[in-house]
């Protein structure tokens, strides 16, 4: 077997799927299916059950799993610390995050780190938090930058760089806008909320929040959506509300309702694997992460 082989093996593992494995790879489908079948005529077992559309792993392939990462990992530490002997910060850097610290957060950093180490080949994916956390753990990518989880794993080492303070908000026009004294939260209950789904660190607060209080919640559910930018312009045009990031807010679109004895707050973080040592390449990237802390 060879690298090839066990890097096409993974990637159908962690996707479950031939054809988004190819994406990731930057490969066809005939190659991705090729260089499994030849790894399992080398190990003499199959490796995948097919599952409707998804390819699930076998006794063997479980089995195989585990090593194959080992295998991986060691092999791109290995090139890395070589990489690392240079006297310039150069290799590549896979870089996850959401799409809202994309838009609001990073870009100053990028194009500061583009400028400082043009070198670097930076890989940038996006995904929710729980899905950066767990590419971290998987050493699929080297950083994350995303909101903190309500547990960390203790193989994830969380540096806070920005405190995100969150706020209530509606349509200028909304009815809650005219009050002059500021809203409990009970004032809220009448009224339909446009939230993030629960996997998501915002949705869970103040799903839990409301719970905590005994305040009913109403969940727009036909009109929720996981991207903040877009339940920013849906709370713009209608009669719900949501919460959302002070960074989403200078332009005056919204109202901002300052509830009463209400604080929100999520930590957003820069993510990395315990066990792993950081490569040149990102412990630049995190020193000038460190720079823009709140």
């Amino acid at each position: 077997m060879d690298t090839h082989q066990l890097k096409a093996f993974v990637a159908v593992a962690d996707l479950e799927s031939v054809s988004r494995a190819a994406e990731r790879l930057f490969l066809t489908q005939p190659a991705v299916t090729r260089r499994l079948q030849i790894l399992e005529e080398q190990l003499g077992q199959p490796l995948f059950d097919r599952l409707g559309r998804r390819l699930l792993l076998t006794e063997a392939g479980r089995c195989l799993l585990p090593y194959a990462r080992q295998i991986l990992d060691l092999l791109d530490q290995s090139a890395q610390a070589v990489a690392d002997l240079a006297a310039t910060v150069q290799g590549s850097l896979i870089l996850v995050t959401s799409h809202h610290i994309g838009l609001h957060r990073l870009p100053r950093v990028l194009r500061e780190y583009k400028r400082l180490y043009p070198g670097v080949t930076l890989k940038l994916r996006f995904m929710n938090s729980r899905e950066a956390h767990h590419a971290v753990r998987q050493g699929v990518a080297d950083l994350g930058v995303t909101t903190e989880e309500d547990a960390v794993a203790t193989d994830i080492i969380a540096d806070t760089i920005w405190r995100d303070r969150l706020h209530v908000v509606v349509a200028p026009d909304h009815p809650l806008a005219a009050q002059t004294a500021a809203p409990r939260l009970g004032d809220l209950a009448p009224y339909s909320a446009l939230l993030p789904d629960a996997r998501f660190y915002t949705g869970r607060l103040v799903r839990e929040l409301f719970q905590q209080h005994g305040v009913p919640l109403r969940i727009d559910a036909d009109l929720s959506t996981d991207y903040l930018e877009t339940l920013k312009a849906l709370v713009a045009v209608g009669d719900s509300w949501s919460v959302l990031p002070a960074t989403m807010l200078h332009d005056g679109a919204l109202k901002i309702l300052e509830v009463q004895d209400l604080h929100l707050e999520r930590r957003l973080v820069a993510i990395r694997h315990a066990a792993r040592r950081l490569s040149k390449a990102a412990e630049a990237f995190v020193a000038l992460l460190r720079q823009q802390r709140d």
